[in-house]
């Protein structure tokens, strides 16, 4: 089992997923707000390698999150900019654990061979429904990213249920159980994106059954937005 994000590191920013548009996600508002003034966001939310970063040295004991400010598996990310960062993960081995998390696990398949140990693969499905149809991203499907992360042969697996969208309570369990998460992060829109939030009380009901069977990471709970 693994500790809670402790670091995070962006070697690489930027998506093409346009999630929760027009207001965008909360690093895409971020990069095109808040830190604009900064030169890696100069061109705001564009994807992008930041080579400084992969000095940086992070002691020892952390949970390290790898590109929150961005999907580091999109289809439009070079081959070369992830396996550079997964050397540095591995010149950092054993001392920390990375977290990887995409809305496009696909990709996972192509880099298995050349992961450490210590590194965990996470997926976010916000909800078991069909939601790139309803023009909220253009990422793949949330039933795609279940399909891709239930095979996915590797031994350290997290699922984020972040921004929560209202679900079908039977089978966004069932797809978790199958992924057999070692955690689950579950939590609300921060940033007033005007989602399909399902009520508090049917978001306990999942937190209750997923605790059965796995650690569940709790974050922004709160009634519905009305």
């Amino acid at each position: 089992m693994f500790s809670r994000v402790t670091k995070t590191w962006n070697p690489y920013k930027g998506c093409h997923h346009a999630c929760y548009m027009p207001r965008g996600c909360w690093a895409y508002q971020l990069a095109t707000g808040r830190l604009k003034h900064i030169e890696r966001y100069k061109d705001g939310f564009a994807p992008a390698f930041i080579q400084k970063e992969l000095h940086r040295n992070f002691g020892k004991n952390n949970l390290i999150f790898v590109a929150d400010m961005g999907d580091l598996f999109g289809e439009w990310v070079p081959k070369d900019w992830i396996l550079r960062i997964i050397e540095r993960v591995w010149e950092l081995h054993p001392s920390n654990q990375f977290l990887f998390l995409t809305k496009n696990p696909r990709r996972y398949s192509q880099f298995i061979p050349s992961l450490p140990d210590n590194v965990i693969l996470g997926v976010t499905i916000e909800t078991n429904r069909n939601i790139r149809s309803m023009g909220l991203t253009r990422a793949p499907e949330p039933i795609e990213r279940f399909d891709w992360m239930r095979v996915l042969p590797w031994h350290h697996k997290f699922v984020a249920v972040e921004p929560i969208m209202d679900f079908d309570l039977g089978i966004l369990l069932n797809w978790i159980e199958l992924i057999e998460p070692e955690a689950v992060a579950v939590g609300y829109d921060n940033y007033n994106c005007g989602l399909p939030e399902p009520e508090l009380s049917k978001t306990q009901k999942l937190i209750e059954e997923l605790e059965k069977f796995t650690e569940v990471w709790r974050k922004t709970l709160r009634a519905k937005h009305q």
